[in-house]
């Protein structure tokens, strides 16, 4: 029952439907009920069938299927940037490794066994106990609570077995204050088969075309450098940077931070092969993780791309970092914090600094 994926073969085969296509549809998701303003927050409309978008009125949202988009991944939405209604700025994908094969799982590319098409399925619960998939239609609205004098929403997603055994979900949380940004823990079930390590990893990052990596010391790592001939339309190998390497804190957290290198991306030319779903648009913005605890085996891990996946058409300015992720020993409970901010990478790290993060509407 539990095979391994073989990811070079899934590459080719997800190309058929990748990147706001979706194949499970059987209702458009514009004519479900749109989100709930309740204060800062936007929240899953309840009692009908309603879009499953979380997150902040005039900030950072996030969504699931059914909206448009491949399954097995989390939808990042950016309105503040200037981005028209369900333009994705980048997807999170669950990947756990079990202990004991170190099979590395794939939310996005796996076969569901609910209903035997690609892609994990994910729901949402206000609670960490949600044992089984629910309707679709009708997502958890999320909880708001005050926590030492702070607004928090907080929703979590569960998701289907894995083919390596892992039984894995996660806790979201937006806090007011902080309206570019999100925290993302990560939880087995009591089912689960033994972790090595639960990777959340950015799977998008050619959408924005980050190239520049921001380290301590004020070090840069270039995807051009780093990759200066490759012109393959496949992912390259993985480039780690170590805990040692990173920003850090006063409080000992880390930063991983990457920007496009791109004075103003939406003036790049396009190859006439393009889909128009990669070409960006909207405010220039800085991508970061943030591990407020890190393990001392962390690292920061990036591959690059030089063409769009699943297409032969080649990314404008060159290659460009894809996955970007976090990743250490599994620890139940760890968090990170994800962001997209519009901020540049020299007001962020100016401000780790200054332990006075830039972080405004």
């Amino acid at each position: 029952m539990k095979t391994k994926i073989l990811f070079t073969f899934l590459f080719f085969v997800a190309g058929i439907y990748y990147c706001y296509g979706q194949t499970d549809l059987k209702i458009d998701p514009k004519t479900l009920a749109v989100p709930e303003k309740n204060g800062i927050w936007v929240q899953p409309a309840q009692n009908t069938k309603a879009q499953p978008i979380w997150g902040f009125a005039d900030g950072i949202r996030i969504g699931i299927a059914p909206l448009d988009g491949p399954r097995g991944l989390i939808r990042i939405y950016t309105p503040y940037l200037g981005h028209d209604e369900f333009v994705v700025t980048n997807f999170i994908a669950f990947e756990p490794i079990d202990k004991a094969k170190s099979i590395r799982g794939l939310s996005e590319l796996e076969w569901s066994e609910l209903d035997n098409v690609r892609g994990k399925r994910f729901w949402s619960s206000d609670t960490p106990e949600a044992p089984s998939f629910p309707d679709k239609y009708y997502p958890a609205h999320g909880i708001v609570t005050n926590e030492n004098g702070v607004e928090t929403l907080t929703v979590y997603f569960f998701c289907e077995t894995f083919d390596n055994g892992a039984d894995v979900y996660v806790r979201i949380k937006f806090t007011a204050g902080k309206p570019h940004e999100f925290e993302i823990t990560g939880y087995v079930t009591e089912e689960s088969d033994e972790l090595s390590r639960f990777i959340l990893t950015a799977t998008m990052g050619n959408k924005a075309r980050l190239r520049t990596l921001y380290l301590a010391n004020g070090k840069t790592k270039e995807a051009g450098q780093l990759w200066p001939t490759y012109t393959d339309s496949n992912f390259t190998e993985h480039n780690h940077t170590s805990l040692a390497e990173m920003i850090k804190d006063k409080n000992g957290g880390v930063w991983f931070i990457a920007s496009p290198d791109e004075e103003d991306p939406t003036q790049a030319v396009y190859a006439e092969d393009t889909h128009t779903h990669w070409k960006y648009t909207g405010k220039k913005a800085t991508q970061y993780w943030y591990c407020p605890k890190p393990d001392n085996k962390l690292e920061g891990v990036v591959n690059g791309r030089y063409t769009y996946w699943a297409s032969k058409s080649p990314i404008p300015g060159g290659i460009s970092y894809e996955n970007f992720e976090l990743t250490e020993p599994f620890h139940a409970g760890q968090s990170y914090i994800f962001g997209i901010s519009p901020f540049s990478p020299e007001e962020i790290i100016s401000g780790i600094n200054l332990d006075s993060v830039p972080n405004k509407p």
